[in-house]
């Protein structure tokens, strides 16, 4: 893995997901850090890389994708895994059953990364946001309620049409998919793998920046739009598979028990039930070239009123 060093106050650096037959890289790179664009606190001067496509069904190895380094002090603050997210602590004294569904810090798989020069348009600020509502089959439906709704496998159109998201299982597919009332709601099953696949419908570059449980899913903390995201390269997805443990592995995201999910185990399950995606456009790109208008501009006729109109 190639690293890029900071580039000036501006320059946001970004993971560029590296493939699984690839060298690891070294882990002593994740604890450097420099000042962060905005003058915010800290971010690391890398970002952090993993599989482009989640792994296939039968153990194929997943592709590369782009991804952006977490905050150096997140990973300096105690019960930090050694260069990546949180690992969960210990559970904390019982108290009353949630129902419903959560994320677990599921099982290790492997997912490299390396980095990329990336400058946001606007830093704080990002181009559209997107959210999807999971739940087990009795929970969406509670939370559905009575009126009316959509079923729709489609995702959610972000970014103006240019970027579209989906939450897909562990064979690509995506899961049920409801509408209602402005949001989606998205059917899980207690101990089922999923994946967040972001998929870019132009030819310019996109940062993603995603939560799970409103907790980042690099570096563990609290989801916030100064934190680095995933690199989405022109006409290509992204499947992010899991919590970054380092520049080498993810904890994958499994549907389990609300009390056992990774944001109960850090602390507080407030926001449990909630997947966020966050896109940012690049400084200086333009992207009105989504598919619906390239196949426009192919329809279109030169000499469209042929016959004389009727008085």
């Amino acid at each position: 893995m190639t690293r890029i060093p900071s580039s000036p106050r501006t320059v946001l650096p970004l993971l560029t997901l590296a493939a699984l037959a690839a060298t690891a890289c070294g882990g002593s790179r994740m604890h450097e850090a420099v000042h962060s664009p905005n003058g915010h606190g800290t971010a690391a001067n890398e970002t952090y890389a993993s599989p482009t496509n989640a792994p296939q069904a039968g153990g194929d190895a997943p592709a590369d994708k782009v991804a952006a380094a977490p905050p150096a002090a997140a990973r300096a603050e105690a019960g930090a895994a050694e260069g990546g997210a949180y690992r969960p602590a210990p559970t904390p004294s019982p108290q009353e059953e949630r129902p419903g569904l959560g994320t677990e810090w599921g099982e290790t798989r492997e997912s490299r990364v390396s980095s990329a020069p990336f400058e946001r348009q606007d830093w704080n600020t990002p181009l559209s946001t997107a959210s999807f509502f999971y739940n087990d089959e009795s929970g969406v439906r509670a939370m559905l309620g009575s009126g009316y709704w959509d079923r729709r496998s489609d995702g959610i159109s972000a970014a103006r049409g240019a970027i579209t998201i989906r939450v897909v299982d562990e064979r690509g597919a995506a899961l049920p998919t409801f509408s209602a009332g402005g949001r989606s709601y998205v059917m899980g099953n207690d101990g089922a793998r999923y994946s967040i696949r972001i998929e870019n419908q132009t030819g310019a570059r996109f940062e993603a920046v995603a939560t799970v449980d409103g907790l980042d899913v690099i570096d563990g903390q609290p989801g916030s739009f100064e934190k680095r995201g995933y690199l989405v390269a022109p006409w290509s997805s992204v499947e992010i598979d899991g919590f970054r443990r380092s520049e080498d592995e993810v904890a994958a995201f499994r549907f389990g028990r609300v009390q056992d999910s990774y944001a109960a185990k850090r602390g507080s399950d407030r926001n449990v039930g909630v997947i966020g995606v966050a896109v940012f456009q690049e400084r200086g790109s333009s992207y009105p070239w989504t598919q619906r208008e390239l196949g426009r501009r192919g329809a279109a006729d030169a000499f469209p009123g042929r016959f004389a109109p009727a008085p």
